[in-house]
C-alpha cells in the first residue's frame, strides 16, 4: 500500500513538474493547426498574469470644456482598463460657496458613475483651494493623500494642495516617508500628483516636493502630473517623470508638436516595467463609426 502511494505521489510530483513548465502563454489556446510550419509567429501570449493595465485621466478644469471629460469615460469603458487614475482638477473650485461646491463636486460624481471600474481620485488646486473645500472634499472622500500595492506594484497619491495651500506638509512627507520604507520590495513605484514641480528651477521647488523626490532616488518608478495642460517628460535620477496633456481642461490644442491635446494615458505594466502609451480622445471610437454613405 504504502509503495502506491509513493507510486501516486511520484505522479503527482511529475504532473506538476510539467504544468509548471508550460508555457503560461499557452494556456486557453488551442487549434488543430498540427504541422511543423505553421500560420502564426512564435512569439508568446501577452498574457502574463502579474501584468495589467490601467489609465490616467487627467485635467478636466481650469477652463472645461463641456462634455469632453464625460466622453472620455464612455471611451475608457470602451477601453476596460483595470483601474481609473487622475491627477486632479476635476470641478472648477475655487469659491467657498457651499451650493456651488456640491453642484459641482454632485457633477462630477455623476459623471463618474458611469465609469465601469474603480476610479481613484487625486486632488488638484480646483479641487482644494481653501479651508471649505478642504473640509468638503475630506467629508466626501477621505484623506487626500494615501497609497495602495496593486500586483505588487506601489501606488502613491500626492497631495500637493496641504494647507497652507500649494503645499506638501511635513506631516504628509513623513506619510509618504512610510509608505516607502514599508514597500521596499515592491517590482514598481507609480506616483501621482498635481502640481508638475519637476518642471520648475530648482528655486522654486517646495521644500516638501524635495524632500519627496529625494526619497525616490534609487527607486524603480515613473511619475504623473498634471495642471499645466501641456505635455512634457523630463528624467529625474534616471526615472521619468511625466507631465500630462488635459481631459477637457483649457487648452489651445495645437497637436503633439506643442503637447497640447486631449488624452488618456494607457500604462501597461510587465515585469520589465510600465510601457506608456498616449490615447488621443479625437481616435478612440466604439464600432458604431460613423462613415460617409
Amino acid at each position: 500500500m504504502k509503495s502506491i502511494k509513493q507510486y501516486l505521489v511520484l505522479v503527482q510530483v511529475i504532473v506538476l513538474i510539467f504544468l509548471v513548465g508550460c508555457t503560461n502563454s499557452e494556456v486557453g489556446f488551442k487549434s488543430p493547426v498540427t504541422d511543423k510550419t505553421q500560420p502564426w509567429t512564435d512569439k508568446a501570449f501577452m498574457n502574463d498574469p502579474m501584468d495589467f493595465q490601467f489609465a490616467i485621466v487627467t485635467d478636466r478644469t481650469g477652463g472645461c470644456r463641456a462634455g469632453v471629460f464625460r466622453n472620455a469615460v464612455t471611451q475608457l469603458n470602451l477601453l476596460q482598463p483595470e483601474f481609473v487614475m487622475s491627477v486632479g482638477d476635476l470641478i472648477e473650485g475655487y469659491t467657498e460657496n457651499h451650493d456651488t461646491l456640491k453642484q459641482q463636486y454632485d457633477e462630477m460624481d455623476e459623471i463618474l458613475s458611469n465609469l465601469e471600474m474603480r476610479f481613484f481620485r487625486v486632488p488638484g488646486n480646483h479641487d482644494i483651494s481653501n479651508d471649505v473645500m478642504q473640509n468638503m472634499y475630506h467629508e466626501r472622500y477621505g484623506q487626500p493623500y494615501y497609497h495602495f500595492v496593486y500586483k505588487n506594484v506601489l501606488f502613491l497619491v500626492i497631495s500637493t494642495e496641504d494647507p497652507p495651500f500649494e503645499n506638501i506638509s511635513d506631516t504628509q512627507v513623513n506619510y509618504i516617508q512610510k509608505a516607502l520604507m514599508d514597500n521596499m520590495n515592491v517590482r514598481w513605484t507609480f506616483v501621482f500628483f498635481h502640481r508638475p514641480y519637476f518642471y520648475w528651477n530648482e528655486e522654486d521647488k517646495i521644500d516638501g516636493y524635495v524632500k519627496i523626490e529625494n526619497m525616490l532616488k534609487g527607486r524603480l518608478h515613473t511619475a504623473f502630473a498634471g495642471h499645466a495642460h501641456h505635455y512634457k517628460k523630463v528624467e529625474i535620477h534616471g526615472q521619468s517623470y511625466i507631465g500630462l496633456g488635459t481631459t477637457g481642461g483649457a487648452s489651445e490644442l495645437r497637436g503633439t508638436s506643442f503637447g497640447e491635446f486631449d488624452h488618456i494615458v494607457w500604462v501597461t505594466m510587465t515585469d520589465k516595467g510600465p510601457i506608456i502609451a498616449n490615447l488621443l480622445l479625437d481616435g478612440i471610437f466604439d464600432e458604431n463609426v460613423k462613415i460617409a454613405e
